[in-house]
């Protein structure tokens, strides 16, 4: 798995530096990143703030866990349905 160099608060401080006024070159080169990964990044965070970028992690991680819980309960409901088709 991919490592992050950067953390959802540090985003969101480069971030606002971007909306201050400095361009994205000098981020870039000052921080050691691709400009694209600012676009990349403005998509995702947008105008959020810390808490809202903490929170927005959190709900993923739920949502990880809930689709987990899905796809464990489809597989055992196929499995049960298996067994029940078949004529003894």
């Amino acid at each position: 798995m991919k490592r992050k160099r950067f953390t959802d608060e540090q985003i969101i401080a480069i971030l606002n530096e971007h909306e201050g006024g400095v361009s994205a070159a000098d981020l870039a080169r000052r921080h050691g990143f691709a400009e694209g990964t600012l676009y990349n990044w403005k998509s995702k965070f947008g105008d959020m703030e810390v808490s809202d970028a903490k929170r927005l992690r959190e709900l993923e991680g739920e949502n990880a866990k809930l689709k987990k819980l899905l796809a464990e309960t489809m597989l055992d409901k196929a499995a049960l349905e298996a067994a029940l088709q078949k004529k003894w």
